[in-house]
């Protein structure tokens, strides 16, 4: 048992490292944003980006895309109640709301209370 389970982490361990070197910056989506055209180490002479040739991406395209990647997902949907169709005003807590239509009074239970009085000792 404890042989198998090492075994399994070595296993993992092993898939999860070679997932990470032979990961391929290629594949990666193409996007502008970055400045990666034909840029390169001084020193060197090696190209400074996993996907050269890249136009740089001007400001405004890239701050509007950014702000609509993700509004689909994190936009706020929320269910419509029918009974609110019909309201005017909202007073507050413990009191009814004035709406459209027919007014409904609510009536006490009790209209009228009787009095028992106290039997004499």
């Amino acid at each position: 048992m404890k042989t198998s389970v090492i075994s399994l982490a070595i296993f993992t361990v092993g898939l999860l490292a070679g997932s990470l070197v032979f990961a391929n910056p290629a594949m990666l989506p193409k996007h502008p944003g970055y400045p990666m055209d034909k840029a390169t180490d001084p020193v060197t002479g090696q190209s400074l980006a996993n996907d050269s040739g890249q136009a740089n991406a001007k400001n405004q395209e890239a701050l509007t895309n950014a702000a609509v990647f993700d509004d689909t997902r994190s936009k706020q949907n929320l269910l419509f109640n029918q009974n609110d169709e019909r309201l005017l005003e909202k007073p507050g807590a413990g009191l009814l709301p004035k709406v459209q239509g027919p007014h409904i009074t609510i009536e006490p239970p009790v209209k009228e209370g009787t009095r028992v009085s106290a039997a004499p000792e």
